[in-house]
């Protein structure tokens, strides 16, 4: 195991607050931070907001805002949000209209250039700006693209800057195959992998600031800004210092005690799985070690919930509704960590009620309440004879499956509920308090193990679990049922 572990979420833009598919994103990476931690790991764990591009010079005018004005409001609704989220308070935080993140960018684009994979030419493009991406006629759909089918494509012809995305096909499969594991699930891999032999296109990396005038400026070239993908992805290093300050570099991305380790969306994967690793060979910078790629999140009749549809979730209204743990819960362990998850009220209520509030609330609440005066507070002597957690939950957290396990967590919960069902000790202690305290302090072992396995997940419940077993009395209700 590496002992300095760097996880990363991609950057949401500032043009909205965040929907639920970015808070499965987040929670799922900090899910994995606390784990890490608790293995002794030195962790980094960087998120941000993407602040640059045509969209949010779009935004900005219709809100009648500056754009200064509108992304300094969003980038601080951001941060209050992620509070909302559960989100560990040493999460590092990268702006890409930070004075550290432009430098970072405009040194990276530097590098590339010397290194000779940036040249000058004119041409003429379909762009979507909802995607902020060019769009060949193959990726249409009835002439419009697939993600934003209620926007009308730009047509862009101008002379840009590209980066030579094509000289960098071979050297992409050759690293993937040196790395199985690197896209997880591996068919992402297989799916990147075809879009590499299909032929990798050279792609534009500027726009004239004529035209789009928020963004980066290009190194040596007043007239130019940086494509909004372009700069964005160099945050992923700038935020660790890169290139001036390169002791976090060293110590979380290029040292050989290091991992790293990036959370997308499966629509991301291009940019994540293929784009920044060939930019990464450009600049000469090691590549990322693993990217692990969520589903989408589904709404009603199965459609992809988005901001540009207006069919999204309000995660924040889940956490006025249910709490911050709950939201953690329904992401961790209901939503599939690789594949499409659809989602509706009344089955995140029904999700509540069985597996929190009848679940785990209850089945805690049941058994330290017998627990109270029945036995002396269990010594961290005896908590720790109890065992290491289950093996099965070890595979699945390193093999990114938060699902999977949650599901131990969860199976284990109704073997605690079984055995008391089955032997009954609030019945037993009228006629045998000795044995019915072994059966019950036996249970609060086992809940001491859950609650430890939980504080990836859960930690506001599993530190109340915690404590709870440590004064050995009821905790006050976990989780109300909702009617």
């Amino acid at each position: 195991m590496k002992k300095n572990f760097y996880i990363t979420t991609t950057l949401p833009y500032v043009n909205a607050p965040l929907h639920l598919g970015h808070a499965t994103e987040i929670i799922r990476a900090d899910a994995i931070a606390r784990y890490k931690k608790l293995q002794g790991c030195e962790v980094f764990f960087n998120t941000g907001t993407d602040e640059h591009g045509m969209k949010i010079s779009e935004a900005a005018e219709k809100a009648g805002q500056t754009l200064q004005e509108y992304t300094d409001f969003y980038a601080n609704l951001f941060k209050e949000t992620l509070n909302k989220f559960g989100v560990n308070d040493e999460t590092q935080y990268v702006r890409t209209t930070d004075e550290r993140h432009i430098a970072g960018a405009q040194a990276f684009w530097q590098k590339c250039f010397d290194n000779g994979f940036i040249y000058k030419k004119n041409y003429k493009t379909k762009y979507c700006v909802g995607c902020e991406e060019e769009k060949t006629d193959s990726e249409l759909i009835d002439g419009k693209c697939a993600i934003h089918p209620n926007r009308e494509l730009e047509t862009i012809e101008e002379e840009n800057y590209f980066f030579k995305y094509s000289e960098f096909g071979d050297r992409l499969l050759k690293y993937y195959e040196q790395n199985k594991n690197f896209i997880i699930p591996n068919y992402r891999t297989n799916e990147m992998r075809e879009f590499i032999k299909r032929g990798l296109n050279d792609f534009s990396i500027s726009r004239l600031k004529s035209k789009v005038s928020w963004g980066i400026p290009v190194p040596g070239d007043d007239e130019h800004v940086m494509y909004v993908w372009f700069d964005a992805l160099t945050n992923y290093i700038s935020t660790l210092g890169w290139p001036n300050n390169l002791d976090n570099f060293e110590k979380f991305w290029s040292g050989t005690e290091s991992e790293t380790v990036q959370y997308c969306g499966k629509d991301n994967t291009r940019f994540q799985g293929v784009m920044w690793q060939a930019m990464l060979m450009a600049a000469e910078i090691k590549n990322t070690d693993k990217i692990i790629v969520d589903g989408f999140i589904l709404g009603e009749g199965g459609i992809k919930m988005s901001k540009s549809l207006g069919n999204t979730i309000d995660p924040l209204d889940i956490v006025d509704l249910y709490g911050t743990e709950a939201l953690r819960y329904f992401i961790l362990r209901e939503f599939h960590p690789f594949e499409d998850t659809p989602v509706s009220q009344d089955s995140l209520k029904e999700s509540y009620n069985a597996n929190l509030a009848n679940g785990l609330g209850n089945m805690v609440s049941r058994v330290m309440k017998m627990a109270e005066g029945l036995f002396e507070p269990i010594s961290e002597d005896e908590k720790l004879k109890v065992g290491v957690v289950a093996p099965e939950y070890i595979v699945a957290m390193e093999g990114y499956n938060l699902q999977s396990a949650m599901n131990i967590i969860w199976k284990q919960i109704g073997e605690i509920d079984k055995t008391i069902q089955e032997t009954e000790p609030f019945k037993l202690v009228k006629t045998d308090r000795e044995a019915a305290a072994k059966i019950i302090k036996e249970q609060v072992l086992k809940i001491d193990l859950i609650a430890r396995m939980l504080l990836p997940f859960l930690p506001e419940t599993s530190a109340k679990i915690i404590q709870a077993i440590k004064e050995n009395k009821k905790p006050e209700n976990l989780f109300s049922r909702k009617d």
